[in-house]
């Protein structure tokens, strides 16, 4: 068998003739850290397509569906801005733009027949994270031992896109084994983050950030087993949702951890106009799943839920904010992030108290256990047939790497031990169920508190491989609480100064604090998380737009 980077070096090469050559551009020198604007002014798109490509998923489909727009122009504009997207960020994998085409010229002409859309995303270009197969295409997830082998079928999720009338076109990159909230293998390389080419896009669905952020793709799809949405959307500037277990079908992609069921990941949708959360869930959820994956949820779109019936209607909400989770203190910008949000809310007359986190430490431990209990065999398994080497940090020197707490430490754990974690893990989910229903007391509504405000992550996109701390999104993974990410602001020198020492809760504290330079994070969008309860996707939904407009209303 060939040696493992020979393998590499032919599947760059395959891809590199995936790209339309006329689409290659000369990017701006590697000194320029905000690429956001290159596309725009980079030529290769015209006024017609740089408008397509700044309109929101709302418009789009409402344009799509009058044929004031074609597919095909549509298809086209978010082909041309993800390769050059590609070319600033290292962000794409597979690139099928001919068959997405083809796939848009089918839609234009069935429209044009019949005076109908196929279906609520007729036409929209969407991207999928490099685990979702599609018939006839590589899915490596960034193992050299995926090369070549080809899927013989579309994952549901894929069928059920298409069925809608939607177009997939690329698929995007992740960290090898996906565990890692930031986004480098072996075979595609590092992806860096748009507004700041020297800080991480997050992962482990980055590619599909820092696509979305530079407007590549209107909406994309990407997984969450510990933040692996949220995270990448906040430090991309985008929005995302992790919605609950079983929510949108997982079945016939691939995956890390394949079989272990306990703290399961979730698809999700990821996007840079709010509106692209309801669209994407709605017309998922409504062509029933169930039918079609067996731990698919039986619950079809709910407009009550989303009007918010069970939460007075949406008049006088109570948010709670968690300022910090007992564990590591948020960077400045965050908590100025959390202090915009609060007074927009009480602007637009709406209540907020604070949230006590429990047992927040001990929700990361026990979701680090679980992956842990078998992962390094499971990454060993992987990676034995071509000999690749396991990356062990994401550092860009390895001589700076410092073991990150949520990688394997030892071989694992006996099945007993693993049903003991388990276990607490079901006690611990009573009792926050226990302690969010206590809150009715101090709301002054009537009810507990309607959903959570906290940061995504202590930071802003970190430098690359300093993103050793994941705990913000994945406690909400352990108690299965879906949860949106919202754009609030971006990191401002003199707005967010280094503040003195406060007193750490331990040295892994002192050494978050510690890495905060506003220089260093200089452009970085703030993003927060809104938590709601288990399997209420379509009241998360709408109280991140109500927290979105109140927002926008405050500036």
């Amino acid at each position: 068998m060939p040696h493992w980077t020979a393998l590499v070096a032919e599947k760059k090469q395959r891809q590199l003739k995936s790209i339309p050559q006329e689409w290659l551009v000369t990017p701006p020198p590697p000194s320029t850290l905000d690429v956001t604007g290159f596309p725009e002014t980079c030529g290769l798109l015209n006024a017609r397509e740089i408008e397509i490509t700044n309109t929101s998923v709302d418009v789009l489909l409402k344009k799509l569906a009058s044929a004031e727009w074609t597919a095909v122009d549509v298809t086209t504009a978010f082909s041309k801005r993800a390769i050059v997207a590609h070319q600033l960020v290292n962000c794409l994998t597979e690139i099928f733009i001919d068959r997405a085409l083809a796939r848009a010229t089918e839609l234009d002409d069935h429209l044009k027949k019949t005076g109908k859309v196929v279906g609520p995303l007729h036409g929209l270009p969407i991207s999928l994270k490099d685990q979702l197969c599609v018939k006839g295409l590589e899915t490596t997830m960034g193992y050299v031992s995926w090369i070549g082998q080809y899927a013989e079928k579309n994952a549901v999720l894929v069928d059920i896109l298409i069925e809608c009338g939607a177009v997939p076109f690329v698929r995007t990159n992740i960290p090898q084994t996906l565990m890692w909230p930031e986004t480098f293998n072996n075979v595609f390389g590092r992806t860096t983050n748009p507004h700041n080419v020297s800080l991480t896009p997050g992962g482990s669905s980055g590619g599909e950030g820092a696509l979305i952020a530079l407007k590549g793709s209107p909406l994309g799809v990407g997984s969450d087993i510990g933040g692996s949405v949220r995270i990448p959307s906040a430090f991309c500037g985008i929005y995302g949702l992790r919605p609950s277990y079983g929510r949108v079908p997982y079945c016939g992609a691939r995956n890390s951890l394949e079989g272990q069921d306990s703290i399961l990941s979730v698809f999700g949708p990821m996007t840079s106009s709010l509106g692209g959360l309801k669209v994407f869930m709605k017309a998922v959820v409504n062509s029933k799943p169930w039918f079609k994956d067996p731990l698919a949820v039986r619950k079809k779109w709910d407009e009550d839920e989303y009007d918010l019936a069970d939460h007075g209607s949406g008049k006088d909400l109570c948010f709670a904010i968690m300022w910090d989770d007992g564990v590591v203190v948020p960077h400045p910008p965050i908590k100025r992030s959390l202090e915009i949000t609060k007074t927009a809310l009480q602007k637009a007359g709406h209540k907020v108290v604070d949230w006590k986190p429990i047992k927040h430490r001990l929700l990361g431990d026990v979701a680090r256990d679980i992956w842990n209990a078998a992962s390094a065999e499971d990454f060993m398994i992987t990676t034995s047939s071509t000999g690749e080497p396991i990356i062990a940090t994401m550092e860009l020197d390895d001589a700076d790497a410092v073991a990150a707490s949520f990688r394997p430490q030892n071989g694992g754990i006996t099945a007993y031990q693993l049903w003991q974690v388990q276990k607490l893990r079901q006690n611990i989910r009573k009792e926050y169920i226990d302690h969010w229903n206590a809150t009715a007391s101090e709301t002054g509504t009537g009810r507990p508190v309607d959903a959570i405000i906290c940061p995504a992550a202590p930071f802003a996109a970190a430098p690359h491989g300093k993103n050793r701390y994941a705990n913000y999104t994945t406690a909400w993974n352990t108690l299965d609480y879906p949860a949106a990410i919202f754009p609030v602001t971006t990191v401002d020198s003199t707005l967010d100064g280094k503040e003195p020492p406060h007193s750490f809760y331990d040295d892994f504290d002192k050494d978050v604090y510690e890495m905060y330079d506003p220089e260093k994070f200089k452009n970085a969008p703030v993003c927060l998380q809104l938590v709601g309860r288990t399997l209420e996707e379509e009241a998360v939904i709408k109280m991140t737009e109500i927290v979105d407009a109140a927002l926008a209303a405050a500036k």
